[in-house]
């Protein structure tokens, strides 16, 4: 008998929690609807390279991208979001300039990265 006031506490509680949970944004059509760097690598990157980048291994190989020195070389994370490789797709279709520029500056500066030296939209539209 001790369930059912456990249930119903527990769904008193549902209000409170459901007040505190981050809003996702659901991207509709072709493109991404995402815009900060932040909510493209929760939206796009982290379903392959996990939540804190440290990548995974099982159907697939998924490299890490937490303290990851090819990410040095601005270029390096703009080229594989553009065009991807092995078994990451290509988003040059699907993202802007800015976006691609705006999800590389975030890997680039967490998951104990700190390379600093900004991408901007000019230098993604070169590589495009």
């Amino acid at each position: 008998m001790r369930v059912l006031p456990a249930a119903a506490l527990l769904f008193l509680a549902l209000p409170a929690v459901a007040e505190t949970a981050h809003t996702p944004v659901f991207s509709t059509g072709d493109a991404f609807d995402e815009q900060t760097g932040e909510t493209l690598y929760a939206g796009i990157c982290q379903g392959c390279h996990m939540p804190n980048g440290q990548g995974a291994a099982g159907a697939g190989r998924y490299p890490a991208l937490a303290k990851n020195p090819k990410l040095e070389a601005a270029g390096y994370p703009v080229t594989m979001v553009l065009r991807g490789f092995n078994g990451m797709p290509t988003f040059a279709q699907r993202l802007t300039d800015a976006q691609v520029a705006q999800v590389v500056n975030y890997v680039r500066t967490h998951f104990g990265n700190s390379y600093t030296d900004a991408v901007k939209p000019e230098d993604v539209k070169a590589l495009r």
